[in-house]
């Protein structure tokens, strides 16, 4: 997952040249509903952030209230607001009202969401570029918010109607199904309290398509013709039908693959993974593919603690001389290991993000602190001290001040575990807190805690 969304396939859609690469989708996890109620290839990491030297070019859009970040939010708006939202919630903060509501009137009356819309009073038409992404990392974001079940239901009604005959998605509507995109869209609907495997294609066929069906095709055999690639997950597959490793689709669809939501607390670390060959008359399981994702993940970890960025289409390795590390992908990584049990073999790239992340983390503002942060929560490493840096604070300064902050304590077991593992109950928590100071007899207390809903 890169933190800054793709912008080769929001480009695509305009058909202008792409100069801020974009984020690719992630995934998360399967909860049960509570009792009331062609895609282009993904970008290696983030675009780095302009020299010191040069003076920054001024932004295409005014930045609206309640926006993170200060970069032109064109091609990534939505997605960088959603990862604040998902980092706060894992740090126990409230985000301010302005955040959400900006995020909110950013939906289409149809539940569709765009990477940005600069006038969100003007509907959306047939010229407006929903995509998947978007709407599927702004369901994730919002069921950690409390009380927006039913806003949540119009936009995973959008993404049912554009899933592809195999039971993926892509990054626009028709196009080809990718990794990512998938992925990402099984975290949305588990999000919602929606199980991936009751969304099939044709609706209703109980022998249709679903999304892990779809997922799975892009996993790479565990056999000797595989080479390195074995085990790993490919974006998509090449004109020919080839599928070639990607680290990000890989991670991605780990999680995916497991039933985890972008943010997953700590597992218990357990044997190192193995890749284990399928029979040729039967595909793996997504757990089975998945745990052999997290095999290839780390391998590819084993030498160096990190991951590194693909060459640019059309170059190699060899072209662009020593390779560049990737550190968004190696936090994905991270998180993609630890979440399935495997957290001895991430320990390596945990301790080199602490040591190498923090200028990246600057350059590319509020979704690559999220995305440390989330490296953190998986890892039960305080995020408030993170190689030296306090990952939440400087999330937090790069919006709008938020309506609460949860002290320091240990994790897991603060406001932020129950907004994740419930869907969307981080609010209930906090209202539980105020409770206990409310029954020493405060009615100013209790009143202070209707905070109005965005």
């Amino acid at each position: 997952m890169t933190t800054v969304r793709r912008c080769t396939a929001a480009l695509a859609v305009s058909a202008v040249l792409c100069v801020v690469f974009a984020p690719a989708a992630f995934a998360g996890g399967d909860v049960p509903p509570p009792a009331s109620g062609s895609s282009p290839d993904p970008s290696p990491s983030a675009s780095p952030s302009a020299s010191p030297s040069v003076s920054a070019p001024a932004l295409a859009v005014k930045l609206p209230r309640g926006l993170y970040g200060e970069k032109d939010p064109t091609y990534d708006g939505v997605w960088r607001q959603s990862l604040a939202l998902l980092g706060q919630a894992a740090s126990g903060v409230r985000p301010a009202n302005d955040a959400v509501r900006w995020l909110k009137k950013q939906r289409c009356a149809n539940g569709g969401f765009a990477a940005f819309r600069a006038d969100p009073a003007a509907p959306c038409d047939a010229s407006t570029p929903i995509d998947s992404n978007s709407t599927a990392v702004a369901v994730q974001a919002l069921s950690s918010l409390g009380d927006q079940r039913p806003f949540m239901t119009t936009s995973v009604a959008w993404l049912r109607s554009t899933q592809n005959k195999d039971g993926g998605w892509g990054y626009t509507p028709g196009a080809p199904s990718d990794a990512n995109s998938t992925s990402l869209v099984i975290g949305a609907l588990t999000s919602a309290g929606v199980r991936p495997t009751s969304m099939r294609v044709p609706q209703g066929d109980p022998d249709g398509k679903h999304a892990y069906d779809a997922l799975v095709g892009f996993s790479i055999p565990c056999d000797a013709g595989s080479g390195a690639d074995a085990g790993a997950f490919a974006y998509q597959p090449d004109q020919d039908g080839k599928l070639t490793a990607n680290d990000d689709a890989t991670a991605a669809a780990v999680l995916a693959g497991l039933g985890k939501r972008l943010v997953t607390a700590p597992v218990t670390a357990g044997a190192a993974p193995t890749c284990v060959p399928s029979t040729a008359s039967r595909r793996p399981s997504p757990e089975r593919a998945a745990r052999n994702g997290a095999a290839y993940l780390a391998g590819a970890l084993a030498a160096t603690g990190h991951l590194d960025q693909p060459p640019l289409p059309g170059t190699s390795n060899s072209d662009a001389g020593a390779a560049t590390p990737d550190i968004g992908n190696t936090a994905d990584a991270v998180v993609a290991l630890t979440a399935a049990g495997y957290g001895d073999q991430a320990t390596g790239a945990l301790e080199w993000l602490k040591k190498n992340s923090g200028t990246w983390a600057q350059q590319q503002g509020p979704a690559a602190y999220a995305q440390l942060i989330f490296a953190a929560y998986a890892t039960d490493t305080d995020p408030r001290n993170f190689g030296g840096i306090d990952l939440v604070e400087r999330l937090n300064a790069t919006g709008p001040t938020p309506r609460s902050v949860a002290p320091p304590e240990p994790r897991p077991g603060n406001a932020a575990e129950s907004a994740i593992a419930d869907g969307g109950a981080a609010v209930l928590l906090w209202v539980a807190g105020v409770g206990v100071v409310a029954a020493l007899g405060t009615a100013f207390l209790l009143s202070r805690r209707k905070t109005r809903q965005p």
